[in-house]
């Protein structure tokens, strides 16, 4: 079971979940935007990915400058709480199997994970 991280206004999203539909994987559809992962959920996925918070945000929304996320001063934990509070920041679409996770930028890195879903 693959679970996407999912927005249906975003055009890479939308074409991430298609591939996935097409190549017949078993999805799990989360619109972050109306169920937003937990704080946890966040972390976890961040050490799936082998990143930083900034590097899974959106830093061009309004929301990043508004917020001051580029203040080299706040903690991971402040980090991950704003994308939890302001989940248009978090990157998408994001795609997780088991202990795998890759973020959908080219669509077809999701690809990546049906050897383990």
């Amino acid at each position: 079971m693959i679970r996407l991280y999912h927005n249906p206004r975003c055009s890479k999203s939308r074409e991430a979940l298609q591939l996935l539909q097409d190549a017949g994987a078993q999805i799990e559809v989360i619109e972050y935007l109306k169920q937003t992962p937990s704080i946890e959920e966040l972390d976890q996925l961040l050490s799936l990915l082998e990143l930083e918070p900034r590097q899974l945000m959106r830093r061009h929304e309004e929301e990043y400058q508004m917020l001051y996320l580029d203040d080299i001063a706040l903690e991971r934990r402040q980090l991950i709480a704003a994308m939890h509070d302001n989940p248009i920041l978090i990157e998408r679409p994001i795609a997780q199997c088991e202990q795998r996770a890759v973020i959908g930028r080219p669509p077809q890195n999701v690809l990546s994970l049906l050897t383990q879903a």
